[in-house]
């Protein structure tokens, strides 16, 4: 079980342990909703983390999911799950959907789901 996944130019490794450590904070093991958000201070060292391992995983995903026959599905899938993360970063918090704490948990969640495609197109688990 190799934590630390190299990337596809092999000079900066993607860290997946770490990127789900830093989703867990947010989210739990699971998807907790009932998860008391962290101290605004913490809330933003998160948030910019989570928007720093989304910048750097966004790219990969893409790599690996070129490589994919055209037509399958889990190519299908990651590319839109690609979309989805460049939409939930280009996003500003908003009272209606949580303010902070609910923007930071939707990037949680978009960062895992990235993680999820990367090690299905690599064949590698963290």
């Amino acid at each position: 079980m190799n934590a630390i996944i190299e990337s596809s130019n092999a000079t900066a490794p993607l860290d997946i342990t770490t990127m789900r450590e830093t989703a867990a904070q947010l989210l739990g093991q699971g998807d907790a909703p009932e998860l008391l958000p962290p101290a605004p201070g913490n809330l933003e060292t998160l948030t910019a983390l989570l928007r720093g391992h989304l910048e750097l995983m966004i790219p990969e995903v893409e790599k690996k999911a070129a490589r994919l026959p055209k037509n399958s599905v889990p190519r299908y899938c990651a590319l839109a799950c690609v979309g989805e993360a460049r939409r939930k970063l280009s996003e500003q918090a908003t009272p209606r959907y949580g303010g902070e704490p609910g923007h930071a948990r939707r990037l949680a969640r978009v960062l895992r789901a990235l993680c999820e495609h990367y090690e299905n197109t690599t064949g590698a688990t963290a």
